[in-house]
């Protein structure tokens, strides 16, 4: 027989009655009924009951267990009762007699409790990670992300793509976020830096002739975290097509990601129906350019109606150049406290408050209630009503100002109302593509001009665009939106080497710069490049929509804590003077 095992704990059931096993494993809990004492012993692929009593030659041994023991169990396959078989186990047909048990490793006390599903601060379960992977949940979410990984791999061979492997260590590159760099020992001064994405390399692969290339790509940003965003790394399904449109690329990858949904959304439907919304569009519709389109809430500029009306607050408002006002439908929503409560939700976003009318019957007519429509009188609140297409019962809130200083309050506001109202239909996915990304964007506090999005992106119209107002200028990028996360990020490249740099002098990079910065890229641009695109696909998103988890940190096997800090291995640490020496540094602290 095996040293370890001759079965998984998974693997027994009553055709393996009347035979001798040995199995290996944790021991999940210990319970004594009686004098039979029952081990529920757990390994990587399940759990199986091991029995003693009095008879059992192991018995002593098994009273000595303790949960989260590594043991070994020699012993005989017995048929349950069929009034004790437990349907919710693969094993749940039969049990082992034990005869023999060898501890393999015994387990301190634990900091935390692999059995059951309690609670733990976050600090303590990354501290202990490889306990807290133990457990049933967190550990089938692994398994989730890996089986979601092969799924992937399979579907972009199938679809005719190559995996290639692209660069850890390179060159700095503006991909929206900080760098991290790894400071040179053969080259002191210099720095290299872990890839915020492969963009450039796979880029460069497509002008070297390989037409479909991807791949699961580790990327490096320096962030603040979020609940749906590592702080230091990330992986992501990394595609890049030649001679294609926008339009080949969703064809491409639409396929990939719906049909990773379906395979693992646990039987949730997957809308058909993946819109193009413009990015102006979403912005003014939903408050955001990564819409939860499960909730039906469209907002409105709702502006005419309030210009030199009753109610002077807005009215003022709209008399400053760029502002206006936005009414965010709320079907339902049309009570009192619902409306003081949504107010008062404002009031902690650091709003003064939201503006509200509601509408109700009073004798058979049709009429607004709140302080807006009493401002604003009978004539222009029915306007806003038939607009919005409302009725009695319904409600509308209203924020107003320059769209950039609401817009996303706005859109928590519309997800807030959504939720509370019961209109968000949560079990299913919901995908959106949004386009028409502006190229630019200015820095209200410098006046320059800065690249919205991803820099590489080819600009519609080409070089002819780029001679007008940088504002006005669209670029060919687009992401996919689903359930309010975006998942997936692309554009069609800027293959010009003329176009690159005129885009780069727009957002203050010299020629010599961008020859500087990104001289190898240009320089193939030079030899032929052909027209190219692609996307980047979140694979820590993906597998968090999948296993419905709020927080990415669930779906990553030994993440960050909010603070970039490892617990369990202790990093970031203090380099020795030793090291420091090698690579020509010296640390010198900022204070405060």
């Amino acid at each position: 027989m095996h040293a370890y095992r001759s079965h998984t704990c998974a693997d027994l059931t009553a055709a393996h009655v009347g035979q001798t096993v040995r199995l290996a494993g944790w021991v999940h809990r210990v319970r004594d009924h009686g004098g039979v004492l029952f081990v529920d012993l757990r390994d990587h692929y399940g759990i199986t009951q091991v029995i003693a009593d009095a008879d059992s030659p192991a018995f002593a041994d098994i009273e000595r267990l303790r949960a989260e023991w590594c043991v070994r169990i020699d012993g005989r396959v017995l048929a349950r009762d069929p009034s004790l078989v437990n349907p919710k186990l693969p094993t749940g047909e039969i049990e082992v007699f034990a005869t023999a048990v060898e501890v393999l490793g015994a387990a301190d006390e634990l900091p935390l409790q692999v059995f059951g599903d309690q609670d733990y601060p976050e600090e303590t379960r990354l501290r202990y990670r490889y306990l807290d992977l133990r457990r049933e949940k967190l550990h089938r979410n692994i398994l989730l992300r890996s089986r979601v990984i092969k799924s992937i791999r399979d579907r972009m061979w199938a679809r005719g793509f190559t995996e290639f492997q692209t660069p850890i260590i390179t060159a700095s590159s503006p991909e929206g976020a900080r760098d991290f760099l790894v400071p040179s020992r053969l080259h002191p001064g210099k720095f290299y830096a872990l890839p915020q994405a492969p963009q450039q390399f796979k880029q460069l692969t497509m002008v070297a002739g390989f037409d479909r290339y991807f791949q699961i790509a580790p990327c490096f940003r320096d962030e603040d975290p979020r609940a749906d965003r590592s702080p230091t790394d990330f992986y992501q399904l990394d595609l890049e097509m030649s001679f294609v449109t926008q339009d080949d690329v969703f064809a491409a990858i639409q396929p990939v990601i719906a049909g990773i949904f379906e395979e693992f959304g646990g039987g949730r439907p997957v809308d058909a129906d993946w819109p193009r919304i413009r990015y102006r569009d979403a912005a003014l519709w939903y408050g955001t350019d990564k819409p939860d389109l499960r909730c039906p809430i469209r907002m409105q500029v709702v502006s005419d109606h309030f210009r030199g009306g009753g109610f002077g607050v807005f009215a003022r408002m709209l008399d400053q150049p760029g502002s206006e006002i936005r009414a965010i439908p709320a079907p339902t929503g049309g009570s009192r406290a619902f409306c003081d409560r949504m107010n008062a939700w404002a009031q902690k976003e650091g709003l003064p408050g939201m503006g509200y009318i509601f509408w109700r019957e009073d004798a058979g007519a049709l009429e607004g209630a709140g302080p807006i429509a009493k401002n604003l009188g009978p004539e222009r609140t029915e306007a806003i009503r038939q607009q919005l297409g409302l009725k009695a019962g319904d409600a509308a809130f209203f924020l107003g100002g320059r769209p950039s200083d609401f817009e996303k309050t706005a859109g928590k506001a519309r997800t807030v109302i959504g939720d509370e109202l019961g209109l968000t239909d949560k079990d299913r996915f919901a995908f959106a593509w949004i386009v028409d990304f502006p190229m630019y964007q200015k820095d209200p506090e410098t006046g320059k001009y800065e690249f919205e999005h991803n820099p590489f992106s080819m600009p519609q119209g080409g070089l002819d665009a780029l001679q007008g107002d940088p504002l006005d200028v669209r670029a060919f990028q687009y992401d996919l939106a689903c359930n309010g996360y975006e998942l997936v990020s692309g554009g069609i490249r800027n293959h010009r080497p003329d176009i690159m740099v005129r885009a780069f002098e727009i957002a203050g990079y010299g020629r010599d710069e961008v020859e500087r910065r990104f001289g190898g890229m240009l320089n193939a641009f030079r030899f032929g490049a052909p027209p190219h695109g692609g996307c980047a696909a979140g694979i820590d998103r993906i597998v968090m929509l999948l296993a419905d988890e709020a927080n990415i940190r669930e779906v990553i096997m030994f993440p960050m804590n909010q603070r970039a800090e490892d617990l369990m291995m202790g990093a970031p640490s203090e380099p020795t003077n030793e090291q420091l020496r090698e690579l020509s540094l010296r640390v010198i602290l900022h204070e405060g």
